[in-house]
């Protein structure tokens, strides 16, 4: 018996074992979410483009900012005004779902592009304070049933491809409306001859804004069918440093400023059992953290065993019929009990003045005292069982009266 129980715990061991393994060593599914960031090499990150665009901007430098624009373009404007001579100029590029700045930011890019800077933006939402002063618009198709993917392609005849560019991925929907075709040039379409990438001029520079950024990431930069939208859509920024928005992405904090806990509250399921870990500790604080009391152990009161003994012996004369012996004790425990609680002692008065004294002090009339005192007179007859229980009756009531 004992060895196929343990033939039973050996074979759930190696299944629980078995089916770790099978977890741990299995491939892990392919994660399609769009996080844009540089970090990622998952299909819709821009891991690669970030890698090659060093390239693509003639070797210029690249910085990636964890900092809302806002925080960057103050600082470079506080550097360059200690040194009125510097001249150097950059592009600022930002690929995301969606371009979320607030007035500030906006305030400061605009700022930025009007001294002669660049901002590159491919998003497929943007900020409508933004774009109406840009005078461009930003629209989104209603959905429909069918495949709604549609060709991209540019409008510059030397770099337009034969066939375009068809992002499968994509559904299509989005596109932008020129209000203002005095600033804004087209620079490509869909192929229902929508605007999808327009430059807008603003004060000494030009904002590029694009409306695909599913096009710049791993998936379509590696598709030698796609990969040319990427390279040539980024060949319209000038030669000069640039920076690379990643705060709308991974954040405020950089890699070397990450504490474990930001890391923890950063991942969905280390979060959930941060939280269910917390709710736990509140409620054993709650619940269980109260100061226990020992247990205090019952103590019974000690037992009055003299009682006990008075009633043995006394049972024992009793039974022996030694009514005598017994009767002289009982007299005996009176004159006791006189001398103690009335200050009365047996041989300084005679019988008389003994009744008299005894009456007056427990105010017991004289004829019940006299009465007591024939009880236990030893002249009274033989002691018997009777007359021994009549004489403890009387001096029990006695007692219960005097005290």
């Amino acid at each position: 018996m004992s060895f196929n129980l343990n033939r039973y715990w050996i074979f759930l061991f190696l299944m629980i074992l078995g089916y770790g393994l099978l977890e741990y060593y299995r491939p892990k599914p392919l994660d399609w979410n769009g996080t844009y960031s540089n970090k990622d090499n998952i299909p819709f990150g821009t891991e690669v483009l970030f890698t090659l665009l060093p390239e693509l901007t003639g070797n210029q430098k690249v910085e990636s900012l964890r900092i809302p624009p806002y925080n960057q373009l103050s600082k470079d404007s506080s550097s360059q005004n200690k040194n009125r001579e510097a001249t150097a100029r950059s592009s600022y590029i930002f690929i995301n779902d969606d371009l979320e700045i607030d007035l500030n930011d906006q305030k400061a890019l605009l700022n930025y592009v009007k001294e002669g800077n660049t901002v590159f933006v491919s998003a497929y939402h943007f900020p409508d304070s933004l774009m109406r002063i840009l005078g461009v618009q930003a629209i989104e198709d209603g959905r429909t049933s069918r495949d709604t993917a549609k060709v991209f392609n540019f409008v510059n005849p030397i770099i337009k491809d034969k066939k375009g560019f068809l992002f499968l991925k994509d559904d299509g929907r989005n596109h932008l409306k020129v209000k203002d075709f005095a600033n804004v040039i087209v620079l490509a379409t869909n192929e229902d001859n929508k605007p999808v990438f327009v430059k807008v001029n603003y004060g000494k520079g030009r904002f590029y804004l694009h409306n695909l950024p599913l096009a710049f990431t791993n998936y379509y930069v590696l598709d030698s069918l796609t990969d040319k939208q990427a390279f040539h859509s980024l060949s319209y920024l000038p030669r000069q440093p640039v920076y690379w928005d990643e705060y709308q992405k991974q954040g405020r904090f950089g890699e070397n400023e990450h504490s474990v806990f930001r890391y923890i509250v950063s991942q969905p399921g280390l979060k959930t059992a941060y939280l269910l870990a917390l709710a736990g500790l509140l409620f054993y604080a709650i619940f269980s953290g109260k100061r226990k009391q020992r247990i205090i152990p019952i103590i019974k009161a000690p037992n009055n065993v003299s009682l006990e003994f008075v009633k043995t012996i006394g049972n024992m004369y009793y039974r022996k019929h030694d009514h005598a012996n017994m009767a002289e004790k009982l007299i005996q425990h009176f004159w006791i009990y006189v001398r103690e609680r009335f200050g009365i002692t047996y041989h300084q008065f005679t019988e008389s003045e003994l009744l008299s004294q005894i009456s007056a002090r427990s105010g017991l009339s004289d004829l019940e005292m006299q009465t007591l005192f024939n009880e236990i007179s030893e002249n009274n007859g033989k002691w018997t069982g009777q007359r021994l229980m009549d004489l403890n009756q009387r001096l029990e009531d006695f007692y219960d009266r005097t005290r």
